[in-house]
């Protein structure tokens, strides 16, 4: 296969580009091993590229491989909708009309249009209580009194994270973390509310996730989707709300979150940035 493949890069959460999150996509990426995509996707070290292939089951309109500069993940819900984007903008046709369906190591997860937005259905969420030292560290290291964390939970939809609850946007903006304290822990997602009225948004988010080789993400899909369980199911959120994400690192992340039925949908729009050829060639045969 020839070395040059499609690629593109585009900006996920965001209206306008450079005000999400960014997403570097290798279209046609069979062929290619576990490390070349390892060593791409360190080397454009966003926070995660992803590689499109065709799909093995299914059902599936395509596959997505998603890694980090630090390793392959599961799931991830800023990929989803950058890599659903691309697929469509290259030519692709859902078979099932307007549900994209995507293939990925968590398995299937549908993706549909809302007007300009794309939203993906949010996977399903295992939880669990975080022990009084977790939540001690967890504190300390991101410079947070321990009675500032009003309520904490693990939550794992594929990536896995310590979910920290804080009286307020406000509070979640001074956070100050020490990076290497955070990595010894795992990933830590943080939220508070805006005051009625204050901002368009409803909540701020926060997400340091040190471990995957990006201190902090600056909009997060995954992270989102599983606050959006929690805060909906502990009553703290209704059932459709804007969250923000990336304010302190200068961008304007928007996270559209509603639950129908029993489905939650984490939606957002994706901006194109650049669009050509990557030369990966492929990996000889053995």
């Amino acid at each position: 296969m020839s070395p040059d493949r499609r690629f593109m890069q585009v900006d996920v959460f965001t209206e306008r580009a450079l005000l999400g999150n960014p997403l570097a996509v290798v279209l046609d990426a069979h062929g290619l091993s576990d490390r070349q995509m390892q060593s791409f996707a360190s080397w454009t070290n966003l926070s995660e590229t992803t590689f499109l292939l065709p799909p093995t089951v299914p059902g599936a309109d395509y596959r997505v491989r998603i890694f980090t500069p630090g390793g392959e993940l599961p799931f991830a819900g800023h990929p989803t909708l950058g890599s659903c984007h691309v697929w469509l903008a290259a030519g692709g046709h859902p078979a099932s009309g307007q549900i994209v369906v995507q293939q990925c190591a968590a398995g299937l997860i549908r993706i549909r249009r809302e007007g300009d937005d794309l939203a993906f259905e949010a996977p399903a969420l295992r939880t669990s209580d975080p022990t009084p030292a977790e939540r001690l560290a967890a504190a300390a290291a991101l410079g947070l009194a321990p009675s500032a964390i009003l309520a904490a939970q693990w939550l794992d939809n594929g990536p896995s994270w310590l979910a920290l609850r804080l009286a307020d946007a406000a509070a979640v903006l001074a956070i100050e973390p020490d990076h290497q304290a955070v990595r010894a822990l795992g990933k830590i997602g943080v939220v508070g509310p805006w005051a009625p009225g204050s901002h368009e948004a409803q909540f701020e988010v926060r997400a340091f996730a040190a471990p995957v080789g990006v201190p902090e993400d600056p909009v997060t899909g995954s992270l989102n989707a599983s606050l959006a369980h929690w805060l909906m199911q502990t009553g703290i959120a209704p059932e459709r709300y804007l969250a923000s994400q990336g304010t302190r690192l200068g961008r304007q992340g928007r996270v559209r979150i509603w639950r129908e039925g029993g489905a939650i949908w984490v939606g957002g729009r994706v901006a194109a940035c650049i669009s050509g050829t990557v030369r990966l060639a492929s990996t000889p045969a053995s």
